[in-house]
């Protein structure tokens, strides 16, 4: 997906979003929305490295991103968007390969591998460590493949890298990564900064604000004109009823009598 050709910024309809995102981050649902409701601005997807993500947002090359926590907030914005499960992938045939779930005591015997790009943020990686760290997940996973290790992950990880001799299970008792939306750090984010939290979010059409949001503040809505109430009409046969003080021929009613004096009060 790419953006149209460089126009003035004045311009709405030929303006475009770039928006980074790191491995594992899947933004296909919110492009497709984007493209619903904003189809004259086109999104540009960059794939980045989980090190590249914040320098392409302080250096201009992407207006946003889809990031892993933490975000240095002193120069960046962030929204916490959801957190992953953790899993441990292993070959087929491994002893884990039998069980739902695994536990960080589980793996105390286990090589672990861990990957210089890895997105846990361990205080203390479990199991034996190895002699050397791989350099990339990509990398891990083929030395968990050849019977090395084992490689604790994102799931979005485990699925991105899949093969077919290899599975994972899910990893209990250990750090989970939290994947965020972020943005340069300004007094009030971009238009379509702000569209795009919209859609993350959830927003309806009626309620995201940015730029369409403003477009409809000066179109005034049709009044929904309201169904005439019906004339209120006296019982079948007894014709209408009277405002007023009862008459002084009625049983009961106040004034005088049948002689005509005032009738005096009990004493």
């Amino acid at each position: 997906m790419t953006g149209s050709d460089a126009s003035p910024a004045d311009s709405p309809t030929s303006s475009s979003f770039r928006l980074a995102y790191v491995p594992g981050a899947t933004p296909a649902k919110w492009v497709r929305i984007w493209n619903e409701r904003l189809p004259d601005v086109p999104l540009t997807l960059h794939a980045v490295t989980p090190d590249e993500a914040f320098d392409a947002l302080r250096e201009g090359a992407a207006d946003a991103g889809l990031v892993r926590l933490p975000v240095d907030r002193d120069d960046l914005s962030a929204i916490p968007l959801y957190t992953e499960t953790t899993v441990v992938v292993v070959p087929k045939d491994h002893l884990f390969a039998a069980v739902e779930e695994v536990s960080a005591e589980d793996l105390a015997d286990e090589l672990v591998l861990h990957p210089l790009d890895d997105t846990l943020g361990w205080e203390q990686p479990p199991g034996r460590p190895a002699v050397e760290r791989p350099a990339t997940t990509a990398d891990a996973i083929e030395l968990v493949a050849a019977g090395v290790g084992v490689l604790a992950v994102p799931q979005s990880l485990a699925r991105l890298h899949h093969r077919k001799d290899l599975t994972y299970r899910t990893l209990v008792g250990v750090p989970q990564s939290r994947v965020a939306l972020s943005w340069p750090t300004a007094d009030e984010a971009p238009d379509l900064v702000e569209e795009f939290i919209g859609i993350v979010r959830g927003r309806t059409v009626n309620s995201t604000r940015g730029r369409r949001a403003e477009e409809k503040k000066g179109q005034k809505q049709p009044k929904q004109q309201k169904a005439a109430k019906p004339a209120r009409t006296g019982k079948p046969g007894g014709g209408s009823r009277t405002a007023g003080r009862p008459s002084a021929s009625r049983k009961g009613g106040g004034g005088a009598g049948r002689s005509g004096k005032p009738r005096r009060g009990r004493g």
